[in-house]
Parts: C-alpha cells; structure tokens; sequence
C-alpha cells in the first residue's frame, strides 16, 4: 500500500478484507473434512471451492474499485468554461458516482456471502481453527461495512433520486441479513 497513492482506499481495502476472509473460510472447511463436525464432506469443499472463488472475484473487486475511482477523479479534470462543458462535465461526475457506487455494492454482496458461509461453518468446523474462523467472520463483517461506507460516499455525486434511492436499497439489503453480528463475541469478550 502506497500512502501517496489516492486512488486506492476504503472500498479496495473492504474488497481485500473480504478477500482475506474467504481465504480463511477456505481454509477452516477444509482442515474440518477429516472428521465429523457436523457437515457432510462435500459440503466442506462446496464451502472450500466457494469461498476460494468469491476471494478471487473480491482481489479483482479491489482492482475494480481502483478504476472507478479513477472515473470521478477524471470527471473533475474535465474542462468546465461553457455551458455545454460543465453539463457533460456534471454528468461525467454522476456517471463516475455510478460507477463508484457500484463497485462497493457488488464487493458488499460477495462479503455478505463470505460472512455466510462462515456462520454455515460456525460450530460445524475443526475446533482447532476456531480463531481462524472468527477472524474471518470479522473480516467479512468489516468488508460488508466498508463498502456500504463507499456505497454511501459516492452517493452524494448521484443527483438522480431514482439510482440513488436503489443504492439506498442495496444498502439496507448489505445492513441487515441473517446471522449478521453472531459470529465472533464468544471469542473476543
């Protein structure tokens, strides 16, 4: 991580925790195939295989996040001296807040999923990755809340009340789901 580079920042790092996360959800299923812990073992690899793709998908998620970035970041350079420049520029602007936002909540959704199967292995996996599994639940947590936070930062650059109220949607969608906080506070007090 370069301090002087600007474009990549919160809603990479929610993609990359997530990442992280289901990495370690991988890991716990299948350290939790050599004896029963409650999951059949092709469960424990359709788990396995899962979370490996969805940490894939949200380690190009971060890339992706970057790029968006860089839409907004362009729609200002853009020139804004007549009338006609500073429409196409205003749209430039929303359509890079578009973009933005998309980017976190398409990541949120796959954090969502890699929290889930996470709780599918709480008190179903190999006790001895127990810390392993409840830092990945947080990780996966801590991505969902990152990138509602980016989901709502770009929101202010979205004048159309109808995208911005679906993103509000998809906000409420990526707060509240089942399991959402149970996952780790036996191991942290």
């Amino acid at each position: 991580m370069d301090s002087d580079n600007f474009t990549v920042g919160g809603g990479a790092a929610s993609a990359l925790a997530g990442a992280m996360a289901a990495g370690m959800i991988a890991m716990v299923a299948k350290l939790s195939t050599k004896k029963d812990y409650g999951l059949t073992v092709d469960k424990y690899h359709e788990i396995s295989k899962e979370a490996d793709q969805l940490a894939k998908k949200l380690i190009f998620g971060a890339e992706e996040d970057e790029k968006a970035f860089c839409k907004i970041k362009d729609a200002y350079a853009l020139p804004k001296s007549t009338e006609e420049e500073k429409k196409k520029r205003l749209a430039a602007i929303q359509n890079g807040g578009i973009a933005a936002a998309t980017v976190p909540k398409n990541n949120g959704f796959m954090c969502k999923h890699v929290y889930q199967l996470g709780m599918a292995l709480k008190d179903n996996s190999n006790p001895n990755a127990a810390s392993d599994l409840a830092e990945a639940i947080m990780l996966a947590d801590a991505g969902v809340r990152g990138c509602i936070l980016n989901i709502k930062a770009n929101l202010l650059l979205i004048k159309d009340q109808k995208i911005k109220s679906e993103f509000e949607n998809y906000i409420q969608e990526l707060k509240d789901f089942k399991g959402r906080n149970e996952g780790y506070e036996e191991f942290i007090g």
